[in-house]
């Protein structure tokens, strides 16, 4: 068995592992993920390039969850002749039929924005942006959805059984357990990670411990760092809410439609239900968050205990938080006459691209307002450039000037820390044959192998470069 890594190392996004083995005389290869890479012109390069085989030849597809990076070109391998199961959960299926042919209209409405700029002569950017997909492509990839139960274990293919457990991240996000039966081979169980949620974390359960492995793929994308406590955490955004506030500025956060808008909406109501903030005015400025808050409500049973509690408050205090989801355009540019007074939660998370744009270009400017970072910020991206404190960014092809406070608060993050991540490899009772880190910065993913190595004594530590293939 070789697994070849085109995605998601080096670097956080971008997930794809082609895995090829020979099962019953013939060869066979599917992917493990098969996402977006997100942060500037080189991810725009990496989402064009071809693959280093033919897409007709991949069989079938795992999908560890919903998220773009994991998910977010399957519809342009639809298109390019991959016609195989794309095997999810529930709730992942759910989330792409949300997500993915949003995914289409964003591209689509960047390129016609560019093109409308550039024929007007207010373009100053370099190259026009590129849809990757179009709307039919999506639904494309949706049709080729086959879901999965959590703890059932099914045959894909001859000598090739699969079983999602709970990863604990965002709704329907699952650890992949493939066991392998190659031709005159032992059975090898293969553990692809996917996205570690935090134990003790908001809304997700705790994620499933596996223990037994020969093959392990492993993300790293904080595996350098320790998040903050939930009560740090809460602390912080109390005193970032209240300061804004007393300025009279709005509030304005950027989030991932998925997992995180509706993370950030329970801690929000939770502090007004204990008292610890006022009541709040919160807009939440994006189709697809709103659509995936609804999704939350029918998925309410997956849910931790101290989430549902909350939500069952909120449904009979109902004024406690005056909550509004904006449907329309005209109705988010109504948000710019707002200027004090409003928490803002809009996409995409690392602010390149989506309404969250506009707002950032209408408050960035005036130093009352606060912009609240709760997510990772990949290089080459918008927030990253805020977060690494610009003095001003471009946005839409013009200057504009970051007078607004930044404030990055890590202790919402839906992946596990370095602690986190040891913790659930912890779980595995023998160490595995080889366990390859992947989906981390290269500090990241480095400092979590040297810890790995040292704190469980695990040897055979790889770290994958991008392309590259290796023996399992």
């Amino acid at each position: 068995m070789k697994i070849q890594f085109l995605g998601a190392a080096g670097e956080v996004t971008g997930s794809r592992h082609s895995v090829e083995l020979s099962v019953g005389g013939r060869g066979t290869r599917f992917m493990v993920d098969y996402g977006m890479f997100q942060g500037g012109r080189a991810a725009t390069a990496k989402n064009l390039e071809p693959l280093p085989f033919a897409p007709k030849d991949i069989d079938f597809i795992v999908l560890t969850h919903a998220h773009i990076d994991h998910s977010g070109l399957l519809p342009r391998l639809c298109a390019q002749g991959f016609s195989g199961p794309i095997y999810c959960t529930d709730a992942s299926f759910e989330l792409l039929k949300i997500m993915l042919p949003d995914s289409a209209h964003l591209q689509r409405s960047d390129v016609e924005r560019a093109v409308r700029r550039q024929k007007a002569g207010k373009w100053r950017g370099q190259d026009l942006p590129v849809a990757l997909y179009s709307m039919e492509e999506a639904e494309l990839a949706l049709g080729q959805c086959q879901v999965l139960a959590y703890g059932k274990k099914t045959q894909l293919a001859q000598g090739i059984d699969l079983e999602f457990q709970n990863a604990g991240h965002i709704l329907g996000s699952a650890i992949a357990i493939l066991d392998v039966t190659e031709d005159h081979s032992e059975k090898k169980r293969c553990v692809f990670s996917g996205d570690i949620g935090m134990k003790g974390k908001l809304l997700m359960p705790d994620p499933a411990i596996i223990s037994q492995a020969d093959v392990v793929v492993v993300e790293s994308t904080y595996g350098d760092r320790l998040h903050k406590t939930l009560a740090n955490t809460e602390t912080e955004l109390i005193q970032v809410v209240t300061n804004t506030m007393n300025a009279h500025g709005n509030i304005i956060i950027p989030a991932f439609a998925v997992g995180r808008t509706q993370e950030i909406l329970f801690l929000l109501i939770d502090l007004v239900k204990r008292s610890l903030l006022p009541h709040l005015s919160i807009w939440v400025d994006s189709p697809m968050a709103t659509a995936a808050t609804h999704l939350t409500q029918h998925f309410f049973a997956q849910l931790d205990k101290e989430s549902q509690a909350t939500f069952e408050w909120f449904k009979k205090n109902p004024g406690a938080v005056d909550l509004r989801f904006i449907a329309d355009v005209e109705e988010s540019k109504a948000l710019n006459k707002i200027k004090g007074g409003a928490i803002i939660i809009s996409a995409s998370g690392m602010c390149d691209a989506g309404r969250i744009v506009h707002h950032l270009q209408n408050n960035l400017p005036r130093a009352q307002n606060a912009i609240v970072i709760t997510g990772f910020q990949a290089y080459g991206s918008l927030g990253r450039r805020l977060v690494d404190k610009a003095a001003k960014v471009r946005l839409f092809g013009e200057e504009v000037p970051v007078r607004a406070s930044i404030h990055t608060i890590g202790g919402l993050s839906a992946h596990a820390d370095q602690a986190g991540l040891l913790e659930w490899l912890r779980g595995f009772k023998l160490a595995p044959q080889s366990i390859f880190v992947v989906h981390g910065e290269p500090e990241a993913s480095a400092v979590l192998g040297e810890a790995i190595r040292e704190e469980l004594g695990w040897k055979n530590v790889i770290i994958p470069e991008r392309l590259h293939t290796y023996p399992c």
